[in-house]
């Protein structure tokens, strides 16, 4: 007994001419990225080794970049390090030095009680004053005894405007009550260029005070 076979139980596959043309197009450029010592042996290589062989030679072309940002690295973590040194360095001088400092007896008031005898503008320069007065005392191995007096108005608003901070700083005594109610008067020593007297030496009981005006001579300050 014969059996007969239907065109049914065949499946047949066909490969298109378009798909035939672009693979044989992936293997001719696949084949012109190989090296040209390679392109000898490329009919005999299996796909997967001719993308093993193109990826070493992409790897080769990058090897200078690589090493360039191995160099890059290295030079930034150099950087980093030095840089952390200095920090530790300027820190352990700053620490040293807070431990070397002796403040002083020595009472140096600014008297803020002329804030309506001057401009906006010129609060602006007292404020810039005072802060540098604060950071260098700050700083200073013999700091001293530091006030703000009659503090308020143009100057205390300004602060708060521009410098909100202020409210923060230690080793500095503000208050918006007069230098008068603070310190005895004979302790009192008012410093003035329109004074004759001529201050050689500073006595450490004392309390100098000067007048927190800026205004080019068109006030002058009596006490």
């Amino acid at each position: 007994m014969s059996s007969r076979m239907t065109p049914e139980n065949f499946k047949t596959t066909t490969v298109t001419d378009t798909e035939e043309k672009v693979k044989c197009n992936v293997d001719e450029v696949e084949i012109k990225e190989l090296p040209l010592e390679k392109m000898e042996n490329i009919e005999t290589m299996s796909k997967r080794q001719r993308k093993k062989l193109i990826k070493q030679k992409q790897w080769e072309e990058q090897r200078v970049l690589r090493k360039q940002k191995r160099k890059e690295k290295r030079l930034k973590r150099k950087m980093e390090r030095q840089s952390q040194l200095e920090s530790n360095s300027e820190g352990s001088v700053r620490k040293r030095m807070r431990r070397d400092i002796v403040p002083s007896p020595l009472r140096l008031i600014i008297d803020c009680s002329f804030d309506n005898l001057m401009e906006l503008k010129d609060v602006k320069k007292l404020h810039k004053q005072i802060q540098r007065c604060y950071a260098e005392n700050r700083k200073a191995l013999h700091p001293v005894q530091f006030y703000l007096t009659s503090h308020g108005g143009q100057l205390k608003d300004n602060m708060n405007e521009t410098d909100k901070g202020w409210i923060n700083w230690k080793d500095i005594q503000i208050k918006s009550a007069h230098y008068s109610e603070l310190v005895k008067k004979e302790d009192l020593v008012y410093l003035t260029s329109d004074s004759p007297d001529v201050l050689s030496e500073l006595d450490e009981s004392k309390a100098y005070v000067i007048g927190g005006l800026v205004d080019h001579n068109h006030h002058k300050v009596d006490d």
